[in-house]
């Protein structure tokens, strides 16, 4: 893995003239067929896009935790070809060498690490943009989870989002009027944050304090004698992948969906505290014991973040505009959540309308929603894409808000994977009733 800056930089170089390249031989062959294409169906084409996953799932870090963060927040406005090369990236990354491996556990644990472990697995279970982890059995016979961080990958965060966001600015996906400077600073700040395996041990513990076992889900215990900057140390959780349950009867996936739905609603309004990272790889699914809907292992707490008392107030203000169906209600605290400008409303009355009363329609009644019937989102796309065209008018909400929502919207694509179908309004109204505001 390149850990140095200049590498890192040569590596966004090559993702560079590679695009050029394309964009240059793609043009030729259109205009040579009489066509006119625009430079973004230039730059938009599965071959970039292809181009895009290699290199990020190459240098790691920041460059492809942004590119997961794309395909994830965009999936569904996103051409399908691009939408899913990006989406390997959730579950793509390459390894350290064992060399590479050796070296940083040596110099956070000790040229002698390998005398603490009966059993260290060489090769990962999981590796993801930030870290890999290991499976090993200690001396005294505990299986351990261990993360060890990509060297380099802590120092590069900065440089790494700078470099991306060049990457959207030249390929003129984004209006100049577009000031994304804030949600940078927000990214580079979080990304830190998960880089610092000491806080995500303790995230990791404050976690658990809010849930036990009783309740169906599974939190690692910490280890902190083998925490270190560099690596995490936790109890090994056994598991299937969550998403492997689409294979399981409706009424378990519907049973386990729920669960997790109102554990979102329950960090935002009880806990105060979310983990603000929807991957799919961060749920698994134990299985239970004579028919009992088992238990879910809750994975990766470097993205749990304190959520703002004034943006959990907002968004019960929301959820409850929209449970009265009020829509007039529903403008009003869009706007204020930050979600939505007033001059997007003022401009596009029609459509702004068209998609509140679609979304209202499809969540407010009390009954199943089924989160596989995605019939609606192309219509939502439709309205959304025609105010999208007005690039002036561009908005971004608060990146607070902005993790907030990229759990909640996350969370609804996993229920769409397990098409899932759950009273949205129940789970909702019965996690008010048990909280109040800024809880």
């Amino acid at each position: 893995m390149p850990s140095g800056r200049i590498a890192r930089l040569a590596g966004f170089s090559r993702l560079a003239g590679g695009v050029a390249g394309s964009v240059v031989g793609e043009g030729a062959r259109r205009m040579a067929a009489g066509e006119r294409p625009t430079i973004n169906e230039l730059l938009l084409t599965p071959a970039n896009a292809a181009r895009l996953a290699d290199r990020l799932s190459h240098l790691r870090g920041a460059a492809m935790k942004m590119g997961q963060m794309i395909s994830m927040d965009a999936g569904d406005l996103l051409p399908p070809e691009l939408s899913t090369i990006l989406a390997s990236l959730r579950d793509r990354a390459n390894f350290m060498p064992p060399k590479q491996l050796d070296k940083v556990l040596a110099q956070d644990w000790g040229k002698d690490w390998r005398k603490q472990f009966r059993r260290f697995e060489p090769r990962p279970i999981a590796a993801a943009s930030i870290g890999q982890v290991h499976r090993a059995l200690t001396r005294d016979g505990r299986m351990l989870a261990i993360k060890v961080q990509y060297p380099g990958v802590a120092k590069s965060i900065d440089s790494d989002v700078d470099n991306v966001a060049t990457l959207l600015r030249v390929s003129g996906l984004l209006p100049k009027e577009l000031d994304i400077e804030p949600l940078l600073a927000a990214a580079k700040e979080q990304l830190h944050e998960e880089a610092d395996y000491h806080r995500e041990g303790e995230q990791m513990q404050i976690y658990a304090s809010h849930l036990d076992e009783s309740e169906g889900f599974v939190v690692p215990t910490l280890d902190t004698e083998l925490t270190r900057d560099r690596i995490l140390a936790m109890s090994f959780e056994d598991g299937i992948p969550i998403e492997d349950l689409i294979s399981e009867p409706q009424e378990l996936r519907d049973t386990i969906f729920e669960r997790l739905l109102r554990l979102v609603l329950r960090e935002m309004f009880e806990f105060g505290i979310m983990q603000t990272d929807p991957n799919f790889a961060n749920f698994r699914y134990r299985r239970g014991e004579d028919g009992a809907p088992g238990q879910i292992v809750l994975l990766d707490f470097g993205a749990a973040r304190p959520v703002d008392p004034d943006i959990a107030a907002a968004y019960r203000s929301l959820l409850e505009a929209g449970l009265a169906k009020d829509a007039d209600r529903i403008r009003e605290e869009a706007i204020k959540a930050g979600f939505i400008s007033p001059v997007v409303i003022e401009r596009h009355p029609e459509r702004i309308g068209k998609i509140i009363d679609i979304i209202v329609e499809e969540m407010s009644p009390d009954a199943p929603f089924d989160f596989g019937d995605r019939s609606f989102v192309p219509l939502l796309k439709d309205e959304g894409m025609q105010i999208a065209e007005d690039r002036a008018n561009w908005h971004l909400p608060p990146a607070e808000t902005l993790f907030v929502q990229r759990k909640i919207s996350g969370t609804a694509l996993l229920g769409a994977r397990l098409e899932a179908k759950v009273n949205v309004r129940r789970a909702v109204q019965e996690t008010f009733r048990r909280t109040t505001v800024g809880n």
